[in-house]
């Protein structure tokens, strides 16, 4: 087994291991337009360790699974425009790519994970079928179905914040979509399809 394998099937027991143990997952929710929006998404918590510090451990490709543990997804009952970017009624796993430089955008993909079962041989019974985000290897393996790239804005932070958090916070007649952790915060307005 290569170094990588045997790298990414520790971080995955690791992580299986720890799955509900840690931090509870986290829910948003919104209504844009008459149409609901909802995320669902794990919280990794920084336990002391500095943002900077975790995102040089990023693949080669600076994606990141915009969470922990099982897969972080978007459910969009409507279209919608995120970032001034139209995206369709569906659902999509999210993902991060955090470009150099603070230039953060929101990836939205149609592979919704891999059950864990399928890449853990030692899977948990109750936790085989959870999907799983494509970790280490997100362009070679997923990066087909992408849907969208969009551009986040960098946004005063309220102030540190140990565990990831994604909100929606009212605006106009969409809603803003924020991701914050550390003393920093990122943004994307959402509002409904032209």
């Amino acid at each position: 087994m290569s170094k990588r394998l045997a790298c990414l099937a520790a971080v995955l027991a690791f992580a299986a291991a720890s799955a509900f143990a840690q931090n509870p997952r986290g829910a948003a929710a919104t209504s844009v337009g008459g149409k609901k929006l909802a995320v669902d998404y794990g919280r990794p918590a920084l336990k002391g360790r500095s943002l900077d510090e975790l995102l040089k451990q990023l693949p080669p490709d600076r994606m990141w699974r915009a969470g922990e543990n099982q897969v972080t997804t978007i459910s969009l009952d409507g279209d919608v425009t995120i970032g001034g970017k139209k995206v369709a009624a569906g659902k999509y796993s999210v993902y991060v790519h955090a470009g150099e430089g603070n230039e953060w955008q929101l990836v939205l993909n149609k592979d919704l994970g891999v059950a864990l079962g399928k890449i853990w041989d030692k899977a948990p019974d109750n936790m085989k079928n959870e999907p799983w985000p494509h970790i280490s290897d997100y362009t070679s393996a997923i990066a087909s179905q992408e849907v969208v790239r969009i551009p986040l804005k960098s946004v005063k932070s309220t102030g540190p914040a140990d565990l990831f958090t994604i909100s929606f916070t009212p605006a106009g007649n969409g809603s803003t979509l924020t991701l914050a952790w550390a003393d920093q915060a990122w943004s994307a307005d959402v509002l409904p399809a032209k």
